[in-house]
């Protein structure tokens, strides 16, 4: 096969027949989409899983060190090294989640929001966009407030540090490392 020739050919669109709701997971909605295959009309039942937008936050103080959170994670059964981030909640847009989030998770605030970009968790299975926020100049203006679920440490590395961490394996959250090189070139060593 020619794969010049399919370099602006696109799949066909899935029709979608009927859906059939799932478990109600708490961050989740699960439910299941019947699609029509475009080319052989079979119908399929495929999962996905419906979620409120996310938030990722880099923050750098006037020193230009990263603002990081430190917490278990229950997923994984580890303590990580993160970036502030979070769910949007119900009506409230990207920017105003990112500043709760950075209040709410380390104490810190910022006047200095600039967008840098979302992308699409995983589109295989879920429904939701992520949104980076460089919060430049953060600095600590109170005490921290994490939900119910969550027990962080907040601490501030350079970007050496930060570098070291993500090479040791402590760093591993894809969506925060994605986020922190839309403002660091965090690889270089």
């Amino acid at each position: 096969m020619d794969k010049k020739k399919n370099k602006d050919k696109k799949p066909a669109v899935w029709q979608r027949h009927h859906i059939e709701k799932g478990p109600h997971l708490e961050i989740l909605r699960a439910r299941f989409d019947w699609l029509k295959h475009p080319r052989s009309q079979k119908e399929m039942k495929r999962l996905v899983l419906e979620s409120n937008d996310w938030v990722n936050v880099v923050a750098t103080t006037p020193d230009n060190e990263i603002v990081v959170v430190r917490q278990y994670r229950f997923g994984t059964g580890k303590i990580t090294t993160e970036i502030p981030g979070g769910i949007i909640d119900h009506g409230e847009d990207p920017r105003s989640a990112a500043i709760r989030e950075l209040k709410e998770e380390t104490g810190y605030t910022c006047n200095n929001w600039i967008y840098l970009d979302s992308v699409e968790p995983n589109p295989a299975i879920l429904n939701n966009v992520c949104h980076f926020w460089h919060a430049k100049d953060a600095i600590q203006t109170g005490e921290m407030n994490p939900d119910e679920g969550e027990d962080i440490v907040v601490a501030t590395l350079t970007l050496d540090e930060l570098r070291s961490e993500i090479q040791a394996g402590s760093f591993r959250h894809s969506l925060a490392l994605l986020a922190l090189t839309k403002v660091f070139d965090v690889w270089k060593r």
